[in-house]
């Protein structure tokens, strides 16, 4: 059930993080409200994978797989330029969260 509740507190703060841009500095209410909401969630649900994951573990999955999605969703959706760093720098994350779930 851990990882159930860190994948949903995962998605949560990719739509939050995601969100923000659309926010126009917090001047639009839909997307705030979506940012709220998302970061609410995902705080909560990660507060509930802790009671069967190790913090360290559970942080890192957490902020890792985040970074790395709301990267991709930057480049699918708001058109950023991926380059060779980025790419790069996206892997190693991947590579990251794996070594640490083997480690488990």
């Amino acid at each position: 059930m851990g990882f159930l509740w860190l994948s949903i507190a995962i998605i949560s703060e990719v739509v939050g993080s995601s969100l923000l841009k659309l926010t126009n500095g917090f001047k639009r209410i839909g997307p705030t409200i979506g940012v709220a909401l998302g970061y609410g969630v995902a705080f909560y649900t990660l507060s509930l994978s802790l009671k069967e994951l190790p913090l360290g573990i559970a942080y890192a999955i957490w902020a890792g797989v985040g970074t790395a999605l709301t990267a991709l969703i930057g480049i699918i959706f708001y058109k950023e330029t991926i380059h060779f760093k980025k790419a790069l720098g996206i892997l190693f994350i991947i590579g990251g969260v794996v070594l640490l779930n083997n480690g488990m």
